[in-house]
Formats: structure tokens, C-alpha cells, sequence
């Protein structure tokens, strides 16, 4: 299922170090270009959402909106987390081809990926 497949790969950045979590963390490693890509919970607050948008346009970031706090802290291992950075080039560029529909993926209308925002490139 496509959750678990992002998740799984949350999880593999987690362990590999390819992860920042918190948004005091990811925000740091946004302004230090150390963040490929930022996902941020649907049920964040709307102020959270607004101000790494605001943070990943100025620095052409990708930001993506998908599951929910519990779900995404789970994966990572963390409790109480919104905001995900991750770090990794590749691994950014498969989590974003799995929420965003890549190839096969692309498919799947009945998923729940929740809202898709995408910043400047």
C-alpha cells in the first residue's frame, strides 16, 4: 500500500540520520540548505503550515502535506512531530514520487494523501 511504502522509506531515512523532525529543527536546516524536502503533517496548525511554506518558497524547497502527526512521528520514530526535513537527495526524490503519484502510484484516485503543495523549483 502506498502508505506504508512511505512511510517505510521515513522510517529507512530515520535510522540512516537522513532526517530532521520538530519545526525549530527543519526550519535550522532549511536556512543551512541541508533539507531536500519537507513534509509537514495535514493536521498541523494552519500558522505551522504557513511558515515553512513561507521558509521552503524563499529557499525553492519542495513541501509536501501528507499524513497525519501521529502517523509521521510513528514512522520516524518521534512523538509530536508536524514538520519533516528530510536530507538525503535520493531518498527525498522516492518519498516525493510515492506521494506524488510517480508511475505506477499515479493510479491510486482512493488514496488519502492529503493536500499537495509544492514550492517553486
Amino acid at each position: 500500500m502506498l502508505i506504508n511504502k512511505v512511510y517505510g522509506l521515513l522510517g529507512i531515512s530515520s535510522k540512516a540520520g537522513k532526517v530532521v523532525s520538530g519545526t525549530e529543527a527543519v526550519e535550522e536546516g532549511i536556512l543551512k540548505r541541508n533539507i531536500k524536502l519537507v513534509i509537514v503533517a495535514k493536521d498541523a496548525s494552519e500558522k505551522t503550515i504557513q511558515n515553512i511554506k513561507l521558509l521552503c518558497d524563499k529557499k525553492k524547497i519542495t513541501l509536501l502535506i501528507f499524513g497525519t502527526v501521529f502517523d509521521n512521528s510513528k514512522s520516524i520514530g518521534k512523538v509530536n512531530r508536524a514538520v519533516i526535513g528530510i536530507k538525503d537527495k535520493n531518498l527525498s526524490e522516492a518519498i516525493k514520487k510515492l506521494i506524488t503519484g510517480g508511475e505506477e502510484i499515479g493510479k491510486n484516485k482512493n488514496s488519502w494523501i492529503g493536500k499537495n503543495i509544492r514550492c517553486r523549483k
